[in-house]
């Protein structure tokens, strides 16, 4: 960047409208792909809580 770039340069080009996604830009289902990966972590979170938490039952506290 060079010393005479005026702020009023670097946005001239600026659009503040938002982007949309659109399946045949941004790659057809990929982000189906995300979802049901994120769906699937948060089932096995609670499985591996459940678990712990059953574990957790079995121990005696002693103080």
């Amino acid at each position: 960047m060079s010393q005479n770039t005026t702020l009023e340069d670097l946005l001239k080009n600026y659009d503040p409208t938002p982007v949309e996604f659109d399946p045949a830009v941004d790659g057809g289902d990929e982000h189906l792909i995300r979802e049901e990966l994120l769906r699937k972590k948060e089932e096995l979170k609670d499985v591996v809580t459940r678990l712990k938490e059953k574990q957790r039952e079995a121990r005696k506290v002693r103080r």
